[in-house]
């Protein structure tokens, strides 16, 4: 793997998942989104910010503050149920609301204070126009400006808000003015006949509703900009009815009314997700739901003209009844335009007030007959428990993800996305193979439905089946709209669906002989989506791994235009421009990824050690900044404190290092270049025998670490003369790797401090073999040779065993020229990559994915690559090796010097 893969880029590499959708999950897209649901709900938003200040992600204060805004909605409603029924009815109609079952899913999931705020402002918005009308049946022009305040509140809290000024122009007319029907055809057809004017009960309550119908159109167009006149795109599967001909689609739209209206009435069998398959089409005239259908709309038709052909009191409650069931219903009832679902229980939260009224009154005329009195008194007893029961068992379904999926498959096993959600709980508990047979049977309910197959592929891909996972991921490319060579590809295709082809990719490019089978497979994607972000990144890490940084660069700059506040897209150029040799512009995409996201953890960590890299004291403060923040946001990481313990010591602040590097140590025991770093600052600062048990622990980590090895053979040689435990060190070295001309010189100076002069020249001759254009291995070996001559020609004996020459004050300090020009560890050339160790003292990768990926594992960085990072050293590097090379130049003379006998 090439060196680029140490820097990593932060992209999406982990398989996408399908939108679950029909579990009350909160997700926030922007409005100018395509796979927005437009859903403008700015106050909502504001109490779930509110929510996160005071307690961040706490389940428990979230719910709490739903369950007293349903409280709050309850006392409204009971206010509102006072203007037209008895207290002892209106208290009725009130409780049935407040443990009405269908209430669960807006109350208990968090996603429904949408239904629970807006309704506030709804109810409020009503009772504050009920004042509008004075004693003197004149204007109040106050309440009205108050009533316009707060349907604009509800408006923002969810868009059915707007709906009561439909409710208060139904009051108006027929419950504040008293008119009916008739009496309002009536006055209408005298006028046209020009026998009489308009009443002046007429033109105020006209006036009235002028007024607000004004305000509800400046509020309907201010919400069409903001949404850029774009409806929501939903696929098929959201909403079969949806995309089906004429009359499959008016017909089942129209079913599904009665199937609402049942829910209120029975809501034995209740279902966080209606979509998919879970409500057959009614394909034709002679689908016996037809006559469901019929019979709703007959008892509608009925309830109508009774409440608009009456004036009494009794039908006015009910023409109130109805207005609050039918139109805050009309947005989601997919008859004016389609919505992003079948049936939702959420959006019967409001209707449902309207039901409990209907409900209420219908039991106050019941009571009323005496022999019928004690029996309606028990039934509606009966009623209100067996509610209040339901509703407490259906809050534990919400208990949990896989307790909520599980629950709606026991009353719907024809939806695939509760399979797939099922599964997807279980995968959360990295249950996989449980959670493939819920994914498999999502493909057998909906065989064309592509999310649940590119999750079999991905389930697939974590089990380690990776060609069972290419097969599942083939399957859901094939269902997807085939493009024509030649032709303009014109089909519209979600986001969502085109992840297929990246997951396809990520999948095969492990393989390295098919990488340019998944960069088509990317650019495939693109051709069918050109705006499709999410390809480019890909692409571009894909191009990165394939050393085609150009391609990469533009990858990433076309990714940039349709998304520029990505602070994780900066950062990829950033490591693109590192690739390409231009640290200086890194530095700047890394600056611009920092500006849109100050605590990006990989770009404080990256940008820093490219300054500390770059080897200008100027950068070194504002690394030490970046390096302090990093640590701040991932304090566990070991690699964030040693790169300050790097840069401490570049500083020369020796105790800053040894306190970051103990640091470092105390996180990630065995950290291989902290405790080699350590020390070498120990031994730096003439402190060698502290640096002995820090090295004895480095190779008790890494008992093949040359370096190490080195040093303690230096330390132990001149420092502790123990000749032995030296010879010990550089023979260690030499088992490993026989040619390593170090270990190999070092050892002969060990056999000559052992005055195994025949010893050392045979071993100078093998070093010289191995180097031959090393001079100080050739200048050693002649003094070596020349000793012996010398020793011969005085008769001396030419191996004395154990004489040395401890006992010379000309011992050399360091008896290794590796030693003396030697960089540290892991600051240069021996930091980039992953060592055997485990060590991440190197450019950090993160890869992540919808369903969060898991994280590309670099491979132990080639000892080839260290010189390429070598080059471009500053002036003070070069000054300091320089500095180094004549001082061991100085200590050879040294060397030669005791060689020679001097």
């Amino acid at each position: 793997m090439t060196a680029w893969v140490s820097y990593g880029c932060r992209v999406m590499e982990g398989d996408f998942t399908f939108d679950r959708g029909g579990g009350g999950m909160l997700l926030e897209q922007p409005v100018m989104r395509e796979r927005s649901h437009k859903s403008y709900r700015p106050l909502t938003v504001l109490t779930f910010r509110l929510n996160y200040l005071f307690s961040e992600l706490s389940a428990a204060s979230y719910h709490l503050l739903n369950i007293i805004l349903h409280a709050a909605v309850c006392v409204l409603f009971l206010r509102v149920c006072r203007l037209f029924l008895d207290k002892p009815f209106s208290l009725l109609a009130a409780l049935l609301f407040a443990v009405h079952p269908i209430h669960t899913e807006a109350v208990t999931g968090v996603v429904g204070r949408a239904e629970l705020l807006s309704s506030i402002f709804l109810l409020a918005a009503f009772l504050a126009y009920t004042k509008s009308t004075s004693m003197e049946h004149s204007i109040v022009w106050p309440p009205i400006a108050l009533t316009v305040v707060l349907v604009a509140s509800a408006t923002l809290c969810k868009e059915q808000g707007i709906t009561v000024v439909g409710i208060c122009c139904v009051y108006e007319v027929f419950v504040a003015q008293g008119f009916t029907l008739p009496m309002l055809l009536d006055t209408l057809r005298q006028v046209l006949q020009g026998k009489d004017g308009f009443p002046y009960a007429i033109l105020q309550t006209l006036l009235k509703l002028i007024v607000l119908v004004i305000s509800t159109l400046l509020l309907v167009i201010i919400r069409v900009q903001v949404i850029q006149s774009q409806l929501p795109v939903f696929t098929r599967f959201d909403n079969p009815a949806a995309v089906s001909p004429t009359p499959t689609r008016q017909l089942t739209f129209n079913y599904l009314l009665p199937v609402n209206a049942w829910l209120l009435l029975n809501p034995s069998e209740l279902c966080c997700d209606w979509t998919m398959g879970t409500i057959p089409l009614v394909e034709s005239l002679l689908d016996l739901r037809n006559l469901a259908t019929v019979m709703f709309y007959t008892f509608l038709c009925l309830l109508a003209h009774y409440s608009l052909c009456y004036r009494h009191s009794s039908a006015k409650t009910v023409i109130m009844a109805l207005s609050l069931i039918v139109l805050p219903f009309i947005p989601a009832s997919n008859l004016f335009f389609p919505v992003g679902f079948v049936v939702a229980e959420r959006v019967l939260y409001v209707p449902s007030m309207g039901f409990c009224v209907l409900i209420a009154h219908g039991f106050k005329m019941v009571s009323h007959k005496g022999h019928l009195k004690k029996i309606s008194w028990l039934m509606i007893g009966v009623l209100l428990t067996t509610h209040a029961v339901k509703t407490f068992n259906r809050n534990w379904d919400w208990e949990s993800e896989y307790t909520l999926f599980t629950s709606a498959l026991k009353v719907n096993k024809n939806n695939a996305k509760l399979w797939n959600n099922v599964g997807h709980a279980l995968e959360n508990q990295n249950n996989y193979a449980m959670a493939l047979r819920y994914f498999l049977q999502a493909t057998r309910v909906q065989p064309d439905d592509i999310g649940a197959h590119m999750n079999v592929g991905r389930t697939y891909k974590n089990l380690n089946k990776s060609k069972q996972a290419e097969e599942a991921y083939l399957v859901a490319k094939s269902l997807m709209p085939q493009v024509i060579p030649g032709k303009k590809y014109a089909t519209r295709v979600a986001p969502n669906h085109l992840n297929v082809y990246i997951n396809l990719a990520n999948l095969i490019r492990a393989n390295d002989s098919r990488l340019e089978e998944a960069d088509q497979l990317y650019r495939q994607a693109i051709s069918m989506r050109p705006d499709f972000k999410q390809a480019y990144i890909s692409r571009g890490e894909l191009l990165l791994k394939m050393n085609k940084l150009t391609e990469a660069r533009d990858a990433y700059l076309r990714a940039l235009e349709l998304d520029g506040t990505n602070a994780d897209l900066w950062y990829n150029l950033a490591i693109v421009n590192i690739e390409m040799k231009d640290p200086s512009e890194a530095l700047k995409n890394f600056n611009h990824a920092l500006e849109i996201n100050p605590r990006h953890k990989l770009a404080l960590f990256n940008s820093a050690l490219l300054m500390q890299e770059s080897g200008e004291p100027k950068f070194w403060p504002e690394a030490n900044r970046r390096f302090l923040t990093y640590v701040e946001e991932e304090p566990d990481d070991a690699n964030g404190y040693f790169n300050l313990g790097m840069l401490a010591m570049d500083a020369n602040e020796n105790a800053a290092a040894e306190h970051w590097m103990r640091k470092a140590i105390g996180l990630q025991a065995g950290f291989r270049s902290a405790l080699f770093n350590l020390a070498l600052l120990y031994s730096q600062s003439k402190r060698e025998v502290d640096a002995l048990p820090v090295l004895d622990e480095l190779l008790r980590h890494h008992p093949e670490h040359i370096k190490g090895l080195i040093l303690k053979g230096d330390i132990l040689m001149n420092h502790k003369k123990d000749t032995r435990g030296a010879k010990a060190c550089f023979e260690r070295i030499l088992q490993m790797d026989p040619t390593n001309v170090q270990g190999k010189h070092n050892l002969c100076v060990v056999y000559f401090e052992e005055r195994d002069l025949p010893r050392a020249e045979r071993c100078l001759e093998e070093t010289l073999a191995l180097a031959p254009n090393e001079e100080y291995v050739r200048r050693h070996l002649n003094i070596v040779r020349s000793k012996m001559a010398a020793m011969s020609a005085a008769g001396e004996p030419l191996s004395k065993e154990g004489a040395g020459l401890s006992a010379r004050e000309e011992k050399p300090q360091e008896t290794t020229e590796e030693i003396a020009v030697g960089e540290k560890e892991g600051s240069r050339a021996d930091a980039v990559g992953k060592s055997t160790g485990g060590e991440k003292n190197v450019r950090k990768s993160s890869v992540e994915g919808l369903r969060g990926g898991g994280a590309d594992q670099t491979e132990p960085f080639d000892s080839t690559q260290a010189g390429k990072r070598t080059k471009g050293k500053s002036t003070k590097e070069i000054k300091d090796i320089e500095e180094k090379r004549a001082a061991a130049l100085k200590r050879l003379e040294e060397i030669e010097r005791i060689l020679s006998g001097d």
